[in-house]
């Protein structure tokens, strides 16, 4: 069957069972599958940490993978994500008794059960120019459900279509939904390849425990995402910075209005081709014709013991309108601030950059410069970029040079709570010399002005506005920004044989 004409994926079954006595034991005794058993999840430092400070976030709770390290071995300090207990340790009802396994466990997500319908029609692939962001699906998706009852169901491959829900599914309501970003790239071989995976299962795990969806096998998971991409491979262009973006998604199914935990779920992964977030096409000649930020003193992102570290779709949405307000005067995103007052004094924190991790560079008395970024304190999403920029430039000067700055250069990492005056100080003493945003859509993206009670705060001071001829100006960084864009870019493509962030998908 073609792929527009593949009928809806009906995940309703098992769903009586939602009102009855499985269904109330499971939501009286049992709220939240990642809770259970005393399975919490145990407090760690450096849980998911960058590396570079050994700042603590997270819990880690309800991941069902135990791989020790969830971050590049050549980081120091490496992180360590303990998983919880998975949703395999349910006690089960006698209903549905035959579909758990002989210690009573219920059915984890498993490989060995995938079953794959492949598209009798496929699409036909867009020019790559033409592409937008996120407008254009591939042929197949992967899908499968969770029932309290039962467990995972099994995997499946199947043509590209439309969901079917009950009106009354909690994602309707109570918005308990989550998704990754991810993106795979074609190698020099061919072979698609896959940036630090593992980190995006790990935070997938730690947001569905957030929301208390259930728990799930991260290997298994990231395994029939491999497939699914080599799958459909072909829609990957084969032109530099382009790549196939990957959508893992979790959302709570239960077909009821109470307001509890949802006991299902359907996780589902789709796939989308990928230009650069910022093709050469729309490259200027002035650099700060790029991406500038409106801090924001009116509205709030998150907020200390709130949920913006977790990649929550209901982080999102509240962030619409205040963009579309900060376009209106001319600025393409919002600085996200958090008010704090100090001796008295009234100050803003400085978190994210629209839906970025925030990054700018100070230069050092020494000649250095310090890459000084807000540390995780559980407002900010623990991005794997922003990470992966941490370990690299924490490593510049230890027989690992960041290509086009000299390894004499000293550079240093400072992951501190920043505040707005912090850098309105550094713009007046001259040492503001770059600012960029960084996440899995644009890589790094370059930021050269932020407009604060009434101007501008300029970045990159001595840097010219204007490009020569020939220069090459990518995203609008500085020479940093593009440095750790370049080296980011390599290890994504696998020109860096044998990385260990770049994972082959047919392995």
């Amino acid at each position: 069957m073609s792929a527009q004409t593949a009928p809806a994926f009906n995940i309703q079954n098992g769903l009586q069972n939602a009102n009855g006595v499985v269904g109330n034991a499971y939501l009286n005794g049992m709220v939240g599958i990642n809770r259970m058993n005393g399975g919490a999840g145990h407090v760690r430092k450096n849980s998911y940490s960058n590396g570079v400070t050994g700042q603590s976030h997270m819990n880690g709770a309800a991941a069902h993978s135990r791989r020790k390290s969830v971050v590049g071995g050549s980081q120091p300090n490496g992180s360590h994500l303990n998983g919880a207990v998975s949703a395999t340790t349910m006690p089960v009802s006698k209903v549905n008794a035959d579909k758990v396994d002989s210690r009573g466990r219920l059915s984890d997500i498993e490989v060995s059960r995938l079953t794959i319908t492949r598209a009798s029609t496929l699409k036909q692939l867009p020019q790559p120019e033409s592409l937008v962001f996120g407008n254009t699906m591939t042929d197949h998706m992967l899908i499968m459900t969770f029932d309290p009852s039962s467990g995972w169901s099994a995997p499946a491959i199947r043509p590209y279509g439309p969901l079917t829900l009950d009106p009354a599914s909690s994602c309707f309501h109570y918005s308990p939904n989550l998704f990754e970003g991810m993106k795979a790239y074609l190698g020099p071989d061919g072979t698609p390849r896959m940036f630090r995976p593992d980190m995006n299962m790990a935070r997938m795990a730690r947001s569905a425990a957030r929301v208390a969806l259930p728990a799930f096998n991260q290997d298994a998971l990231l395994t029939l995402i491999k497939k699914l991409v080599m799958i459909d491979a072909r829609w990957i262009p084969a032109l530099p910075g382009y790549s196939l973006y990957v959508r893992p998604t979790l959302i709570g199914s239960r077909p009821t209005l109470g307001l509890t935990a949802s006991s299902h779920a359907t996780l589902f992964v789709i796939l989308s081709p990928a230009c650069p977030l910022f093709p050469p096409s729309l490259t200027t000649p002035r650099r700060r014709n790029w991406i500038s930020l409106l801090a924001s003193s009116k509205n709030v992102r998150a907020w200390p013991g709130g949920t913006g570290s977790y990649k929550l779709a209901g982080n999102y949405s509240p962030c619409f309108e205040p963009q579309i307000e900060a376009a209106k005067q001319n600025y393409s995103q919002i600085l996200w601030l958090l008010p704090f007052e100090i001796e008295g004094q009234k100050d803003w924190k400085v978190t994210e950059c629209g839906q970025m991790n925030f990054m700018c560079v100070v230069r050092r008395d020494d000649g250095g410069i310090d890459i000084v970024t807000p540390f995780l304190d559980g407002t900010i999403l623990p991005g794997i970029t922003r990470n992966s920029i941490l370990s690299l430039a924490a490593n510049h000067n230890k027989g690992s040079p960041l290509p086009g700055i000299s390894s004499n250069v000293p550079v240093h990492v400072r992951e501190e709570t920043i505040y707005i005056s912090h850098i309105t100080a550094w713009e007046k003493q001259g040492r503001l010399l770059e600012a960029f945003g960084s996440g899995t859509a644009a890589i790094l993206v370059g930021i050269w002005r932020v407009g604060w009670e009434g101007r501008d705060i300029i970045f990159g001071n001595g840097m010219r506005d204007e490009l020569t001829d020939g220069e090459d100006d990518v995203n609008g960084l500085g020479p940093v920004g593009r440095a750790l864009y370049d080296r980011i870019l390599e290890i994504q493509e696998g020109r860096d044989e044998g990385h260990e962030w770049s994972v082959r998908c047919d392995e």
